[in-house]
């Protein structure tokens, strides 16, 4: 194996040098994991394990549950009681404490990681367990695992319970069982097989601690110093390595010792854990008092003898001391009880096991509360003030759990040698906290891929927690379509390009106090570092909330971040940076190849991949270089296991990890394409709380506040481990972490930026709990990434370091099985379940058939799961699959069992040979009632039928509470399952169902859950309980605090219809989320689904391209010429008619998905193939492809066919660009008044004639003021959000109002008299899909979108060209002009007359710079990349001499690798802005020309234009001057009487906009650099004011 810079917990500091990345061994060898029932056991249709039946013994009734026998066929008796722990199961069947115990676990997978060997350390103490012994009556368990996996196992759970004779149980709703016990408190049970019977016996009226404890005295460690006697109640194994690895002379004696007959042969005394009813241990009692009364000579001087207890222990002492102790209801029993140490009030997590308690109030003079329960404010410990006694309740040793208290044992022995302790002492940096009045919060911009809507999620959780602070908060995103910038939500929206320059004009003019840069991804983050390494946060006396600036540098920077680790022995991969190509290599080849390239300071991997050797090295080098000014250089540790966890940390140094995560895939792939699992699946209790204590020492080293993720990656053969990265900010993960545990990481993370503590910031969820603990999960989650690579030609679909996908889903459940099928449901609604069909679809181009299976095993793919079921349908083994993938074997074994049961279904014939343990069965592995009739070759309602009303199969509700339903939470977060035997809630509310939007993807993104958020928002506003059924992590509609219900769960017809008919619901809304719940409508409505809103009929009118053209025909609307695409020959003649091209329509999609422009017969037929794939059952249509017209938006709301409100936009690029992909104008600019009068016409016609009712959106094209109709969405569109703030009019709100029958008000919109423009511009993410050919066509390539504000249409057409990520190129850097079609060249010839007169120097191809040069234009001609001539385009791209590159291609379908394709390609991989659309490059020249200083305004700014009056919230720097015009001095605010407002009429306003509006208003700046006096060297006659910041500083 090569060489590893991991380390294994509690190895010595390493030597410095090439040492530090080699790997001590494992000690013991490693075993091979051994798969039980694996490879040649199939997975069986109904569990064939005996049934055993438990019975709970509750007041005046006892209750039974049947479960499935997977331990010893033993019939017990015993107290039933549960533990909330989600890891160390070896650990507490072992532990004494829970002697004469049937212990239900909480956490559902059971199992997964085996049971390890007998070894013995040192000490002759068995290494991996608490006692020699498994302790326990009875185990009960939701889902037990007969396949494991891990490196440590030696044998299954089973067996070894089977082997000491211990019964269990799975199959049983064990969150069920919580809540009993939780409301009756622990109780009397049995675990009874059939044909035995037995009594209910209580163990706790046995002397269990007699049972347990050593019958000898045993000495570890003879001749150790201190020496000290403990008291064995039960003591766990732990407790004594504690001791000796301190050097202790440990003397272990049985519970009713003599201690008198020891004397002189100690220095302390320690009393241990242990079971039962302290009043039991009356002999132990009896020898403390002793103690307590003893005195030892110590330097001549008589002391008394120190004592320290454990657990029992804590309340052995209490009643030694004369206290009084308690039987608690349930006890506390788990890994993460939150304690208050009452000396410092600093909150530790603790793993506790007792079901008996100190009275606190019973405590003697002299005793105090040591430890405090931060939930439930139960006794944790007790101390006395002058006297070396002190216990606690909690386990300091812990295992399994945490161990933050180990520093106990250390203050015992402090004590117990007369050492002066170390004084614990409140931080100071409580008291230092500073009030905040206004803060900046910065954004994160357009969504695109590695930064997509999950900091909408963060920015609105912040918003929220400032504003309850009464924090007035300003904002600064262009993202309009997200929830955080909407209407009363921050005080202020700036719609700016998130830059360090505008983020300074915007601190000058509002004065903050305070910045928020952790909530905006990346892209804010780096905001943050520039505007700290520049002094203009110090210089403005701003100051950064949260993590410091530092800190984020120190993990940014990978050398510093190495450092930094080193200094408290932890270890990154061997990693070295870089910042120039020589340096780069060196390093590569210090480390040694195979190696992974990274740019630094980047979001999702950008500009990364892994190289070989030095040529694939110097590739991906210069490609990083080009996306950051440091790259890095890591060693290869593929194959790996990568695990996550999400830590939070406060101001006083309480620190919690809220989730950990594992990945299904090995290390290699980036972790936002990888699949994820939550909590980790395959890790034992030593690994977990290994990594776990790891985050806590680095993220308090390196000093955050607030929220961040560490990434590591851990051997899968070892406990060795390396720290990948720590992001210190919110990340994506942080989203998918909240909406896992339900803690709500944003919020929380945002309370603590402000210098609150986590003990004070309450659970939200809850209600009465604190925010300072580690949520247990009883249940399991699954996130899977969604790609859109088949959208684009040329991107390999190949996944690695860089991060490709678009969107993601979570799915939970309470089997893995479960939750892997929803999540495949989720990614594609049209695959059925975990299957290979997905293989077999026309899209799926990169996979290249059976033949080559292995390899595609091999080299992941966004296919590779289904590869993985193709591999297990022919037979290959969890082994070989293994070898293979390096995917863990228990991922694999989980995948079989779905294989092996669908395998067995198909061979049953038909649904009505289901029996009601079968069907229950599959339903609890996650199968569809469509998965199921598609094996058994039936239909999705019969199967429906035949499991509701024939077998009475019906799933539950559970509830998403954050502690495993051990504290009662009033909580509205829920899920559906099978495995379970009740519902969690009663149904009620019979609120209004909201669908949401499903996972992000191309077409369908932040903007509908904006719609959906508006939706409910309104619907609550007005007393309607609103229930969201979504399940994309990222959004802000799945925040629990958003709605009345949240399901976490399908849009599919299945799930949608139980939760409807669960919820006894008074309607649907269908029409705000999107594509994917519009398709349900229809079927829905067949199952007596009342959709509100628009009839499902008409929907399907609109969405049937057939059927829609056929009505437009009906009632007189033009639109091209079409078709019914019946056959290819049809197709063809029809084209040959109309003449092509021709664009290819399927029916019942989304962002023009397999939409195409078809230029000849061969192209029409690979077209239509792949439309009718995509759209199986609804017609694809064809018709005649209309060219160099304009396109228009027109969105609208109705009620009853009569339109409410509208707004009519403008394309800038003409029809051929798909409406997501144009930069869209409102109100329109360049429409003839005739035109918006046929367009309003013809709107209203088609309204009537659908009868709408709700959203709507049609798109037209118009050519010589011939209008004809395109498409109608009877939904909301993704223009939604940008007409409704544009208008300060929430569209979706009018139209819920309407839906749902409340009074309807429409807003008085006058699109003439709006006295701004705004422009929505596409975000697109070219640099991450490596072979995308960046052009723009009828089908949609964006991520995400922008949208800015301006006085002018060229104000805001640039503000929103920079804020999609476009630079504005430099006077430094040439401009390249690459024109394909004829008329393209002759619209751009005085445009670019226009550039060489702004002074920028002109490169072109030979043809364009012929044609211009002709016509004038100074341009110097470049040779094309396919010449081979040097220095040609790419050589030009690639040295940095170009800085913007207009290349207009002439062919509509691009596939082939061209000239053009090459320019393009280079330019995005190497960072230059490009423009591939000559209206669009037409708009830029012009702006640049026109505009040279930009008013620093928010939206309540642009909407104050239209008011009566216009308050000014500061004085006038300088007046707005064009560039060259000589201007006056400032004037002072107030001399006179025009500054205080801005008159109503119209025609004034927008004469005085220049000469009195923008006096009052900063600058962002000038956009094109200096001219007249100052080009010449000249200054202007007074220097520019602090806000007047020139935008010739942005393009330096």
């Amino acid at each position: 194996m090569p060489k590893r810079s991991a380390r294994k917990a509690n190895d010595a500091a390493e030597t410095n040098g090439a040492e530090k990345s080699k790997m001590m061994k494992v000690s013991r060898d490693a075993h091979s994991p051994i798969m039980v029932g694996g490879a040649g056991t199939e997975a069986a249709l109904e569990p064939t394990d005996a049934k055993a039946t438990l019975t709970l013994d509750l007041s005046n009734k006892e209750n039974k549950v049947t479960g499935f026998s997977f331990g010893a066929a033993t019939s017990v008796a015993g107290e039933v009681v549960f533990n909330t722990g989600m890891v160390g199961y070896p650990e507490a069947l072992t532990d004494p404490s829970y002697r004469g115990q049937i212990l239900v676990l909480t956490y559902p997978l059971v199992g997964n990681y085996g049971v390890p060997g007998e070894d013995k350390d040192e000490h002759g103490l068995l290494k991996f367990f608490e006692s020699s012994e498994i302790h326990i009556a009875g185990l009960i368990v939701s889902d037990y695992s007969q396949t494991y996996s891990h490196w440590n196992a030696v044998r299954s759970l089973g067996d070894w319970l089977k082997a000491h004779n211990i019964p269990a149980l799975h199959g049983v709703d064990t969150r069920m069982l919580t809540k009993i016990l939780r409301s009756e408190g622990s109780t009397l049970g049995k675990i009874e097989f059939p044909g035995t019977e037995i009594a209910f016996k209580d163990p706790n009226k046995d002397n269990l601690v007699a049972q347990v404890s050593t019958k000898t005295v045993q000495v570890f460690n003879a001749g150790g110093s201190p020496r000290v006697v403990a008291y064995d109640c039960g003591m766990k194994y732990n407790i004594i390595r504690e001791f000796l690895k301190r050097g202790v002379e440990l003397t272990v004696v049985p519970y009713d010792f003599d201690i008198t007959t020891h004397e002189g042969k100690y220095d302390g005394v320690f009393v241990s854990n242990g079971p039962g009813n302290p009043e039991m241990a009356k002999a132990t009692v009896e020898n403390l008092k002793k103690v307590m009364d003893m005195r030892k000579t110590v330097d001549g001087k008589e002391v008394l003898v120190p004592v320290f207890g454990i657990c029992l222990g804590n309340q052995l002492l209490a009643l030694a001391a004369g206290a009084k102790t308690y039987k608690m209801k349930f006890g506390n029993r788990g890994a993460n009880q939150p304690a208050i140490d009452l000396r410092t009030t600093k909150c530790y997590i603790t793993s506790q096991n007792h079901g008996y308690a100190v009275e606190d109030s019973s405590l003697p003079e002299g005793w105090k509360t040591f430890f405090m329960n931060a939930n439930d404010m139960t006794n944790e410990g007790i101390i006395h003030e002058s006297k070396p006694f002190f216990s606690v309740q909690f386990h300091p040793e812990a295992k399994g759990g945490p161990m933050d208290t180990d520093f106990l044992f250390d203050m015992f022995l402090e004590t117990v040698q007369r050492r002066v302790a170390n004084h614990t002492l409140v931080p100071s940096v409580m008291y230092e906290i500073k009030a905040v009045r206004k803060c900046i919060l910065v954004g994160s911009g357009g969504l695109s891929i590695g930064q997509a809507g999950e900091f909408d999620y963060s920015g609105s959780q912040a918003i929220k927690a400032l504003k309850e602070e009464n924090i007035e908060v300003i904002l600064i995103n262009p993202n309009i379509a997200t929830v955080q910038t909407s209407k009363n939500f921050a005080d202020k929206v700036y719609f700016l390009p998130v830059t360090a320059e505008m983020v300074l004009s915007v601190i000058k003019k509002e004065r903050p106090d305070a910045i928020l840069v952790s909530m905006g991804g990346q892209t804010a983050l780096n905001v943050g570092v520039q505007l700290y390494e520049s002094g203009a946060l110090e210089e403005h006396n701003v100051r950064v909330l949260g993590t410091p600036i530092p800190a984020i540098q120190a993990t940014e920077d990978r050398k510093v971040f190495a450092e930094r680790l080193e200094q408290i022995n932890e270890h990154a991969a061997l990693s070295i940076s870089a910042h120039n190509l020589e340096e780069a290599k060196a390093a590569a080849t210090k480390i040694g190849f195979p190696v992974l390239v990274r740019a630094a300071f980047a979001l999702g991997g950008l500009g990364s991949g892994f190289a070989k050797d030095m040529t694939e090295f110097e590739a991906l080098a210069k490609k990083a270089f080009s996306a950051s000014h440091q790259i890095i250089i890591d060693e290869d540790l593929r194959g790996w296991k990568e695990v996550e966890y999400e830590v939070v940390r406060d101001c006083k140094d309480n620190c919690v990890t809220v989730c950990n995560m594992e990945n299904f895939d090995p290390l290699g792939i980036h972790t936002g394409d990888s699949i994820v699992i939550a909590p980790s699946q395959t890790l034992s209790n030593d690994e977990y709380f290994m990594l776990r204590k790891t985050a806590l020492k680095v993220v308090r080293h390196l000093g955050v506040v607030g929220e961040c993720n560490i990434q590591y990656a851990l051997d899968p053969h070892s406990e060795r481990y390396c720290i990948i990265e720590v992001n210190a900010r919110l990340s994506r993960s942080s989203a998918l972490a909240s909406k896992a545990t339900g803690y709500p990481l944003a919020y929380v993370a945002a309370k603590l930026a402000l210098g609150k503590d986590l003990v004070l910031v309450r659970n939200s969820v809850t209600q009465t709990t604190t925010a300072c603990f580690e949520p247990s999960l009883d249940y399991v989650v699954a996130k899977v990434p969604r790609w859109d690579l088949k959208k684009f030609n040329r991107v390999a679909d190949s996944l690695g370091s860089s991060m490709k996908s678009v969107g993601e889903v979570m799915a939970i459940g309470r089997k893995f099985e479960e939750v892997i099928q929803k999540a495949v449901r989720m990614v594609d609604p049209s695959l059925d379940g975990f299957d290979s069909r997905a293989l077999d679809k026309k899209d799926a181009r990169s996979y290249k058939g059976d033949d080559n299976l292995e390899s595609q095993l091999q080299n992941p793919t966004s296919l590779r799961l289904f590869a993985v079921a193709r591999a297990l349908e022919k037979g290959y083994s969890v082994d070989k699959l293994h070898a293979l993938t390096r995917i863990d074997r228990w991922f694999l074994a989980k995948l079989k069992n779905i294989t092996d049961m669908s395998r067995q279904l198909t061979g049953l014939g038909d649904v009505f040979s289901i029996n009601k343990g079968m069907m229950k069965s599959l339903k609890c592995h996650g199968f569809s009632d469509a998965h199921i009739a598609k094996l058994v070759k039936s239909d999705e309602v019969t199967v429906r039928r035949r499991r509701v009303h024939e077998l009475a199969v019906t799933p539950f509700v559970k509830q998403i509470d954050t502690l495993a339903a051990e504290f009662p939470a009033q909580t509205n977060y829920l899920y559906v399952t099978y495995n379970a035997s009740e519902h969690d809630i009663s149904f009620d509310d019979n609120g209004v169902m909201v669908l949401g939007n499903g996972p992000y993807c191309i077409g369908s993104s932040v903007e509908f859950d904006w719609c959906a958020v508006s939706c409910v928002r309104t619907l609550r506003k007005n007393g309607i309980p609103a229930i969201v059924v979504n399940y994309n992590p990222e959004t802000v509609s799945t925040d629990y605090d958003e709605s009345d219900r949240l399901y976490f769960e399908e849009l599919s017809f299945e799930r949608t219809l139980d939760i409807y008919e669960m919820e006894r619901s008074m309607g649907m809304v269908v029409s705000v989320g999107g594509q994917i719940p519009n398709c349900l409508a229809l079927p829905l409505s067949r199952q007596g689904v009342r959709i509100l809103g628009t009839s499902p009929s008409s929907i399907d009118c609109a969405e049937d391209r057939n059927k829609f053209s056929a009505l437009l025909d009906s009632i007189g609307v033009d639109q091209p010429l079409w078709d019914q695409a019946s056959s290819l020959q049809a197709a063809d003649d029809f084209a040959q008619e109309v003449g092509y091209p021709v664009l290819v329509r399927p029916s019942y999609v989304l962002s023009g998905a397999a939409m195409r422009v078809a230029a000849n017969k061969k192209q029409l037929r690979e077209f239509l193939e792949t439309a009718a794939d995509v759209s199986e059952e609804h017609p694809v249509v064809v018709s005649k492809y209309i060219l160099d017209a304009k396109e228009i938006e027109f969105d609208a709301v109705a009620k009853d066919g009569q339109i409410l409100n509208f707004a009519i936009s403008e394309h800038v690029e003409n029809a051929g660009v798909h409406s997501g992909d144009a930069t869209l104008i409102l109100p329109a600019q360049k429409l003839y008044s005739g035109t918006q009068r046929r367009v309003k016409r013809i709107a209203g016609n088609i309204a009537a004639a659908l009868n709408i009712t709700g959203p709507f959106n049609i798109q037209f094209i118009s050519k010589n003021n011939d209008v004809k109709v395109i498409e109608c969405n009877l939904r909301a569109s993704r223009t939604f959000p940008f007409v409704s703030k544009t208008f300060q009019t929430n569209f979706i709100d009018l139209a819920t109002r309407a839906m749902v029958g409340l009074p309807v008000y429409p807003a008085n919109i006058k699109l003439l008299d709006l006295d701004y423009v705004g422009i929505k511009a596409p975000m697109f993410s070219f640099t991450r899909l490596e072979g995308a050919d960046p052009t723009l066509g009828v089908e949609m390539a964006s991520t995400g979108e922008v949208a800015c504000f301006g006085q002018d249409v060229h104000e805001a057409f640039l503000l929103s060209l920079m804020s999609s990520g476009f630079k504005i190129p430099p006077k430094s850097k040439g401009i390249l002009l690459a024109v394909g079609p004829d008329g393209a060249k002759a619209d751009l010839a005085p445009h670019a007359k226009t550039l060489d007169k702004l002074g920028y120097t002109l490169f072109g191809t030979e043809g364009t710079a012929k044609y211009f040069a002709d016509r004038g234009v100074k341009i110097e001609a470049l040779a094309k990349p396919l010449s081979k001539k040097h220095p040609n385009i790419k050589d030009r791209l690639s040295d940095g001499k170009i800085g913007l590159v207009i290349n207009i291609p002439d062919a509509m379908n691009r596939e082939t690798e061209t000239d053009g394709y090459l320019i393009r390609r280079t330019a995005v991989d190497f960072g230059v802005s490009l423009l591939t659309n000559d209206k669009a490059a037409a708009a830029l020249i012009v702006a640049l020309d026109t505009v040279k200083e930009i008013p620093c305004l928010s939206i309540q700014d642009f909407y104050a234009l239209g008011s009566k009056t216009m308050a000014m919230s500061k004085p006038t720097q300088r007046l707005f001057r064009a560039e060259g015009t000589k201007v006056g001095a400032p004037t002072p605010r107030g001399s006179h009487g025009s500054f205080d407002f801005v008159e109503k009429n119209t025609q004034v306003q927008r004469a005085n906009l220049g000469s009195i509006v923008m006096r009052k208003r900063a600058r962002t700046g000038s956009l094109s650099g200096p001219s007249g006096a100052e080009a010449n060297g000249h200054s202007a006659e007074h220097e520019p004011m602090p806000e007047m910041i020139q935008i010739k500083a942005l393009s330096k």
